[in-house]
């Protein structure tokens, strides 16, 4: 989508041509990757992932003619979502910007997603897939063709990274391997993931939410906390600002191991089961 905006100009032609090549790509090459790849499980299947990733980061920094290599592409986006447009002046509120609209259709977007993907997992096929998650042998001994559903999840995952490569790409108005392919973000939502609890939905949700609040304010508050601790040089100088990812790790650390099922599988563990005492 990035790269339409930039070479077929600012308009929402570009954005929905850009975003059906991007899903159509998406989908065709998760289903090869699929047929390859989900044969295999558990860690294998993670480094064949990882290293396809890795594969295509390398490619877009290669293809320096079209994506500008590592610098990436910045461009414009359609007049209703720029950030120096001003639409109405509300009381209390202030003015509606672009921002402002861009804020709401990524929100917006992204509930719709949330609830697309609730309504996938509740239904028939996400119940055989849940059944695949817990033991596959048996699924395929009941007659689920557990490669193909795979494929199928696989590739209706894909659609929504798609969609919400997209939206990011709409909000940060600029796009390049660092943003949509590094290893940084694929540890970064492994880390969401991990922290909020790994097959639910609920789990990511909490997970990214914390995991964004760290990364925003956790700078701010060490600032306040050192402050605080000045009569004590040595805990003082732990809370240092600039030791913030410091903390950060080891915050996700201990929360990996209070919490080995993340935040939600914990709580869940947690509630008595009917029946029982």
């Amino acid at each position: 989508m990035g790269l339409a905006l930039y070479g077929w100009g600012p308009t929402w032609t570009s954005v929905a041509s850009g975003l059906g090549i991007a899903l159509a790509a998406g989908v065709v090459l998760a289903l090869l990757i699929g047929l390859f790849s989900l044969r295999v499980r558990a860690i294998f299947y993670a480094m064949i992932t990882l290293a396809v990733a890795s594969a295509f980061a390398i490619l877009a920094a290669q293809l320096s003619e079209f994506t500008r290599g590592e610098d990436g592409r910045s461009f414009r986006v359609p007049e209703l979502l720029r950030p120096a447009s001003r639409f109405i002046e509300l009381p209390l509120i202030g003015s509606i910007s672009g921002r402002t609209v861009a804020y709401y259709l990524v929100f917006v977007a992204s509930t719709l997603l949330f609830l697309a993907a609730l309504r996938i997992v509740n239904s028939p096929f996400g119940r055989v897939l849940q059944a695949i998650r817990e033991n596959d042998f048996r699924a395929e001994a009941l007659g689920y063709r557990t490669v193909s559903d795979r494929t199928v999840a696989n590739c209706l995952a894909a659609a929504m990274a798609v969609l919400a490569g997209g939206l990011d790409s709409l909000w940060l108005r600029y796009t390049g391997p660092d943003t949509t392919l590094s290893f940084a973000i694929m540890v970064d939502i492994l880390l969401m993931v991990v922290i909020g609890g790994m097959g639910t939905m609920c789990g990511a949700v909490i997970g990214t939410t914390l995991f964004v609040l760290a990364q925003n304010y956790l700078q701010k508050l060490m600032a306040v906390a050192a402050k605080a601790s000045e009569a004590l040089p040595v805990l003082a100088n732990l809370l240092q600002p600039d030791r913030w990812l410091h903390w950060l790790g080891v915050l996700f650390v201990a929360s990996v191991y209070f919490f080995p099922a993340g935040i939600v599988g914990n709580l869940r563990g947690a509630k008595p089961s009917r029946g029982r005492p």
